[in-house]
């Protein structure tokens, strides 16, 4: 192996080696096995009608699923797309080509990639190529970037395409993947507490080092953008009174702004709306309220309808989108 980045206790090479899912010369058995774990895709080997060698060793985890693959020889790999989960790819030998579009990424062990959910690609995977992969469910990696960000997302986490793994934060993220790979490589029963620290350390460390939609935002340094007093106050007074009807000339009058002005404030400080940040109040309280009750005490549809939400279809997709969860399993737990 070749990799001068992957630092684990185990060898590259030794990684998941309990976990082998798949070892076959068939290219179309190495095929089924990709579109049973991952998704649906073509692959075609480029060296003639010869018989690939192709191991795939993979673990799922919650939200995520760790991976090493080779096919030994050269083969073209063309996903369907990934709607429903992102995926990191580092190469421990040998090199791939990534074409994303116009774009064109040459992945080695010092550059992975990141092939984002609803996105087509094609990989050329080179003779002698061994790589690890991290599979991200969608929905996870959302729920953890509106965590940090305090707000839902207006549109997917979508990632920059190549991964340099020999910078800071490079070797930052190489580091953390190879403690979890030493963990899930020698640990069988792993329980739900662990599964979810798991899960949060990726995830975060992935929101961390690797430039996406949100970078900018969630790297930001809260004492360059100290917001004025009337933003604050207006959020005070959305705290106080998000169960009443709240319009954007109420808000205004109250700070004593105009309406144009409150906009633009909440758009320079808090990267939202007014009546945005009023949604996300409502829906924390929500979700608070429901916490607290049982089933049979309530029903979700007072609940809603109690902090302002009149269209339920809308509410519940917010409140998934939101919280990783609708607003009846909430209730029910």
């Amino acid at each position: 192996m070749d990799n001068l980045v992957f630092s684990a206790i185990t060898p590259p090479e030794v990684v998941l080696s309990r976990f082998e899912l798949c070892r076959t010369h068939d290219l179309e058995e190495a095929r089924r096995w990709g579109d049973r774990i991952f998704c649906g895709h073509r692959l075609r080997s480029l060296d003639g009608n010869g018989p690939v060698n192709a191991r795939l060793y993979y673990r799922p985890v919650g939200g995520i699923g760790i991976g090493r693959l080779t096919f030994g020889s050269h083969v073209t790999i063309e996903p369907d797309v990934l709607d429903s989960f992102a995926l990191i790819q580092m190469p421990i030998c040998g090199q791939e080509m990534i074409e994303y579009g116009n774009e064109r990424v040459l992945s080695t062990p010092k550059l992975g990639s990141i092939l984002n959910a609803e996105s087509r690609f094609r990989i050329n995977h080179g003779p002698r190529t061994e790589k690890l992969m991290v599979r991200v469910d969608r929905s996870l990696l959302e729920r953890h970037c509106q965590q940090h960000l305090g707000r839902t997302l207006r549109k997917g986490v979508e990632f920059q395409t190549a991964m340099p793994l020999d910078t800071p934060e490079g070797l930052r993220w190489m580091r953390m993947i190879g403690w979890l790979y030493d963990s899930l490589s020698n640990d069988d029963e792993l329980p739900p507490l662990l599964v979810g620290q798991f899960e949060s350390t990726l995830v975060t460390m992935l929101l961390a080092c690797q430039p996406h939609t949100y970078s900018e935002e969630l790297c930001a340094d809260p004492r360059a953008s100290i917001a004025p007093a009337f933003v604050k106050r207006v959020e005070r007074y959305i705290e106080e009174h998000a169960h009443e009807p709240i319009s954007i000339v109420d808000m205004a009058e109250y700070a004593g702004v105009s309406s144009r002005s409150l906009f633009t404030g909440f758009r320079r400080f808090r990267n939202t709306s007014p009546m945005l940040y009023l949604k996300e109040v409502r829906l924390r309280y929500v979700q608070e309220e429901l916490q607290r009750q049982s089933t049979g005490s309530t029903t979700v549809t007072a609940v809603a309808y109690r902090w302002g939400f009149s269209h339920l279809g809308h509410f519940t997709t917010d409140y998934k989108r939101r919280f990783g969860e609708s607003p009846s399993e909430t209730l029910a737990r």
